[in-house]
């Protein structure tokens, strides 16, 4: 599906027109273009590659899955790779949704790699924008795009950072699964390692973007992408906070794994050696040998009182070390 819009002076003038009449709307003055693509063919992008003069080499990784976040700096455009995040709570995975774009000084092209990113999101903060954003050209439309991916990357931030506070509460809980919890913090771990594979080079990307030697950012547009570059950082530093927070989840559930075997093992042998009491006095009178009390009543009870009297010494030995 292809999707085009024509401003003028900030506001939308006409949409859905053929890509052949983009050179028409560029020639009129004070419009800028949106184009967009979904999954398109070498073929659909030459004819906007001749109608915008994008070169060969951005043309190439915008056909190819898989690139990193970035921004390239060509003669005549720039080139923006970008991913929006969303979290399968079922699966505890990540899905990226790839989205490159090239800018030019009056007219933007998104090439969308998957259909899931959500366009229809961005277009609706480019409808509720600002008249003052609205009004900056090109820098409006880049604004209201990077704008829906890294508020994507806060809503995955926010949604795994609850639930590592709900696999935090589990630590201490005796009777949560040592399954269970190893595998929640696999995927909580993997998820985090996604994540900041598209989320850290944000950081490089806005940064580039509000050069002034570029000549892309309109000025009065620039308090809305340093707010966008401040998001971009908190996003970072909240995604690393996380991947060392999970780490120590990790650590601390082995350590009071270790702690509660130790636990069990002093308990095992603390009934082990009480136990062996009983054997061992009546394994002594089990000999068959002459000895005080042999063959009479006084000898089961002197056995029995030894045993018994041994078995609670024992036992309170080991209560008040705290081995059971």
């Amino acid at each position: 599906m292809v999707r085009t819009r024509c401003y003028r002076d900030g506001k939308l003038e006409v949409e859905n027109f053929p890509v052949a009449q983009i050179s028409d709307h560029l020639a009129e003055p004070d419009t800028t273009v949106w184009f967009d693509l979904c999954e398109p063919t070498r073929e659909d992008l030459t004819a906007i590659s001749e109608e915008l003069g994008l070169h060969p080499l951005a043309v190439d990784d915008a056909l190819n899955p898989h690139q990193r976040p970035k921004l390239d700096h060509y003669a005549s455009h720039l080139f923006l790779t970008a991913y929006s995040v969303r979290l399968d709570d079922a699966a505890g995975t990540i899905e990226l949704n790839e989205v490159a774009a090239f800018i030019t000084p009056r007219a933007l092209v998104t090439v969308r790699k998957s259909p899931r990113f959500d366009i229809d999101d961005v277009v609706a903060r480019w409808d509720d924008a600002e008249a003052v954003l609205a009004s900056a050209g090109v820098s409006f439309l880049v604004h209201g795009l990077l704008d829906h991916v890294v508020d994507s990357h806060f809503d995955v931030i926010q949604r795994l950072d609850t639930d590592v506070e709900a696999l935090e509460d589990q630590l201490f809980t005796d009777n949560v699964k040592d399954v269970t919890m190893q595998r929640r913090t696999y995927e909580l771990r993997k998820s985090l390692v996604t994540l900041r594979r598209v989320v850290l080079p944000m950081r490089e990307v806005v940064n580039t973007l509000l050069r002034r030697d570029l000549h892309i950012i309109d000025p009065a547009t620039m308090p809305y992408f340093q707010d966008v570059y401040d998001h971009v950082l908190r996003a970072s530093e909240w995604t690393e906070s996380l991947r060392e927070l999970i780490t120590n989840i990790y650590e601390t559930h082995l350590t009071v794994r270790g702690n509660r075997l130790n636990v069990v093992m002093k308990q095992v042998t603390s009934w082990a050696a009480i136990i062996a009491v009983p054997t061992a006095v009546t394994g002594f009178y089990g000999q068959n040998v002459p000895y005080p009390g042999f063959g009479h009543v006084s000898g089961f009870w002197t056995s029995t009182l030894v045993t018994l009297g041994l078995s609670v010494i024992l036992y309170v030995t080991f209560k008040r070390k705290g081995w059971l």
